[in-house]
């Protein structure tokens, strides 16, 4: 099997490849991109591990750190990951909750996907002696991935991490 041609889809991106990228410091969820998932006739998870995710708190303004993890099955389309990159740093002066953030990105995701299962997972950094990790998840309604999303939600983090390498 040979690789993509602008043919099927490629051509309609606008930030992969173009040296001029822009990056918003506001929160700018249009900058996702997606393309045609070439293999929607089988299930397989799409994993993003984003150490770099920067946030700041509604109250203080203070900047939260935290990696975020964003695992989805697609279905019809996949996410650009340079476009991913650019939406998450958009974050960067957005003020928001840690678990709004998380809800955030997942709905938007959504809305551009349509993906058959997704979860988002936000391990932020301690302030003040306390991490807050929020997750959600989403399955496709009426499929079996809504039920595997209720599973996961009811079944998650049961052994959790010792923390003591944040």
């Amino acid at each position: 099997m040979s690789g993509r041609s602008h043919e099927e889809g490629l051509k309609d991106l606008t930030l992969l490849g173009n040296q001029g990228t822009q990056y918003s410091f506001d929160y700018a969820p249009e900058v996702l991109e997606s393309v045609d998932s070439l293999h929607s006739n089988r299930d397989y998870f799409v994993k993003f591990n984003c150490p770099e995710f920067t946030s700041l708190c509604p109250i203080t303004q203070q900047p939260d750190f935290a990696t975020m993890y964003i695992s989805y099955i697609p279905d019809k389309k996949i996410v650009e990951s340079k476009s991913l990159k650019l939406y998450l740093f958009s974050f960067r002066n957005h003020g928001d909750f840690h678990e709004d953030c998380v809800n955030i990105i997942m709905d938007d995701l959504i809305k551009l996907l349509d993906p058959r299962y997704i979860e988002v997972w936000g391990k932020f950094t301690p302030r003040g002696g306390i991490s807050i990790d929020p997750w959600c998840n989403y399955g496709k309604p009426g499929t079996k991935y809504e039920e595997m999303a209720d599973y996961r939600l009811m079944n998650h983090d049961l052994y959790p991490e010792k923390i003591d390498n944040r």
